[in-house]
């Protein structure tokens, strides 16, 4: 067993691998909870959700290839990539997706092209990246005679509704609100055999939102806070937490919406002051329950949900449960 001080490095260490997927399940495997920060236990924002023998990626931000290869998923057995936005934070990690999925190795060997969607501005992004990485895309061409379908990225800029449906499961993208100057921005939707898991991206408060996440088992919803005295005295905070959701306001949601179980991720715990701590996940707790008193978990990295006849929720497990 690792000390307390050092129990939160745990995701660090390399998972056995996850059981199959129940035909009538979701699994939703939370592989980032974490925002611009480089933290180690919180990598960027990314949302591994499995059903009906597909394994579909919402966001790919900073240390995706790691989690997946943790529970010792290969990067060529994602399915499909959907893109909240296009914040840095966000897609950082998809150049190591692409690229690592395609190399000679267990972790990679994708022979066939990478599915994106996203909003608006994603199809230039990949053209950029293909133009960035021309030089590797040859070099490894040639040296290693990788094939060429798995450099291929097959991007579609999408706007709200249905997006993927394949087997029984459907994706449906509807517009967030990340405040007037980061749009277009999109949550997911979700659903499969009657189960359904919704996804916030970034967003701050938003009746849309509400609107396409309701009647769902689960949502997973971004939270940004910081402490009273910083707000007050910092434009810079300000400026942050009015394009993201307090945990008073996400309470309003998970009350109006009604899931099974709220899921807090892009755990945004805000300081721009090293004499001001940032608040701790018990503050985002006790402000959540002011105006919500359901079900609640605050995610962490490798933590899974799996959605079935119940709602369980399976942690990361310690060192010494290995």
């Amino acid at each position: 067993m690792l000390p307390r001080t050092c129990r939160r490095l745990v995701p660090l260490l390399l998972l056995a691998v996850a059981p199959a997927v129940g035909a009538q399940e979701i699994r939703v495997t939370l592989l980032g909870t974490g925002r611009p920060a480089p933290e180690i236990d919180r990598f960027g924002p990314s949302t591994l959700v499995e059903a009906g023998g597909h394994r579909l990626l919402f966001d790919a931000g900073r240390g995706v290839t790691q989690r997946l290869w943790q529970l010792r998923i290969p990067l060529r057995d994602v399915d499909a990539v959907f893109l909240t936005h296009l914040h840095s934070d966000h897609v950082v990690g998809l150049p190591d997706l692409w690229l690592t999925g395609w190399l000679p190795t267990p972790f990679g060997r994708r022979a066939a092209p990478l599915s994106l969607w996203g909003p608006a501005g994603t199809v230039d992004m990949v053209a950029a990246l293909r133009r960035a990485y021309a030089w590797d895309l040859r070099a490894r061409s040639g040296h290693q005679q990788l094939p060429e379908a798995g450099t291929t990225i097959r991007a579609r800029d999408v706007k709200q509704g249905v997006v993927y449906e394949r087997d029984g499961v459907k994706v449906t993208a509807f517009l967030v609100d990340h405040g007037p100057h980061l749009r277009p921005a999109l949550g997911y939707r979700v659903d499969h055999a009657g189960r359904s898991v919704a996804i916030s991206g970034d967003t701050r408060p938003c009746e849309n939102l509400v609107r396409f996440a309701a009647g769902t088992d689960v949502l997973v919803h971004e939270v940004a806070a910081a402490r009273k005295e910083l707000v007050e005295r910092s434009a810079v905070v300000r400026s942050i937490l009015e394009v993201h959701t307090s945990p008073e306001d996400a309470g309003r949601v998970f009350t109006r919406v009604k899931p099974r179980l709220a899921v807090f991720t892009h755990v945004a715990l805000v300081t721009t002051d090293p004499d001001v701590p940032a608040p701790s996940v018990a503050d985002i707790i006790a402000r959540t329950r002011t105006t919500y008193a359901g079900p609640l978990v605050v995610g962490e990295d490798l933590m899974t949900v799996v959605i079935g006849d119940e709602v369980e929720v399976r942690h990361a497990p310690e060192a010494g449960a290995r």
